[in-house]
């Protein structure tokens, strides 16, 4: 069973945030979870030096707009029956939503990005990203518009790291309610760190000695790859067999660029598309 109850989609009522609105409000009414929709006002730092009594006028002014905004931005017919919180803050860089995730209680945060497309608005890939490095909550990133998102077919990409599993196990619970077929992709690299099938398999080994005391979970399969880079096999894999989704644990030290800024081998730019999740080690 999911614990997901609070779900944080941040809002800059661009096509990009309404394509993760949709989406997080199909996965609210699947685990019965609330939104919590959040505006960044953003206010510029010559608004700030403004004396106390024009700031706060001009403060006043850009949160009227915002309710406005929201207003019209959330009467939408998927909504309904959705509880949903409205935050608006003057937070100004990315990394301040992991903030609010953690005073909110937040357990995902739904976010719009572009895929190869023109970067425009706030949800570029370079913002994207930097979401990702510091939210200690899972954060799923749509990069189209899907008003019927399913997940029967999931690749996850795994490195049978023993610190990854509990990221791991976190996401097959995320999974749970969906009950998807789940492809274990582990990609092999040319160059650095490469281990043989064997060694691959005795790493396996232990890791689910570790997550699931020796046994898999139902409906997946092992799946063993070789590429020049883990996102192009990823997607390379996702998009032979159609999945729905790509999930990977990540370290908040390390980026996942590729994912995010379009990074990728032009035949690939169907497929990066789809819908990637993260979760932190």
């Amino acid at each position: 069973m999911s614990d997901v109850k609070n779900i944080l989609v941040p809002i800059d009522f661009s096509d990009l945030s309404e394509n993760a609105l949709e989406v997080a409000a199909q996965i609210a009414g699947r685990t019965g979870a609330s939104l919590n929709v959040f505006h960044m006002l953003g206010l510029s730092e010559a608004v700030l030096a403004k004396d106390e009594s024009q700031e706060y006028e001009e403060a006043q002014y850009y949160m009227r707009l915002a309710n406005d905004r929201f207003r019209t931005f959330l009467d939408k017919p998927y909504l309904k029956g959705i509880p949903i919180a409205k935050t608006i803050q003057n937070y100004k860089i990315f990394t301040e939503i992991n903030d609010l995730a953690k005073e909110q209680k937040i357990d995902l945060v739904v976010m719009g990005s572009h895929g190869l497309g023109a970067m425009r608005g706030l949800f570029v890939g370079s913002n994207t990203e930097k979401v990702v490095r510091s939210s200690e909550v899972p954060v799923l990133v749509i990069k189209k518009r899907d008003p019927d998102f399913k997940l029967e077919k999931v690749v996850y990409g795994i490195d049978y790291s023993v610190e990854t599993a509990s990221a791991y196990k976190r996401a097959m619970q995320f999974l749970a309610p969906w009950q998807p077929e789940i492809h274990l992709t582990h990609v092999t690299l040319p160059h650095l760190k490469f281990r043989s099938t064997k060694e691959v398999r005795q790493q396996a080994e232990l890791f689910f000695s570790v997550a699931h005391h020796g046994d898999m979970p139902p409906n997946s399969k092992q799946i063993h790859l070789s590429d020049f880079s883990i996102e192009e096999g990823l997607y390379t894999y996702a998009s032979e067999i159609d999945a729905d989704l790509i999930v990977v644990a990540t370290h908040g030290r390390k980026g996942l660029v590729h994912f995010f800024q379009g990074s990728i081998g032009k035949e690939l730019v169907n497929h990066a598309e789809l819908p990637v999740m993260t979760f932190k080690c």
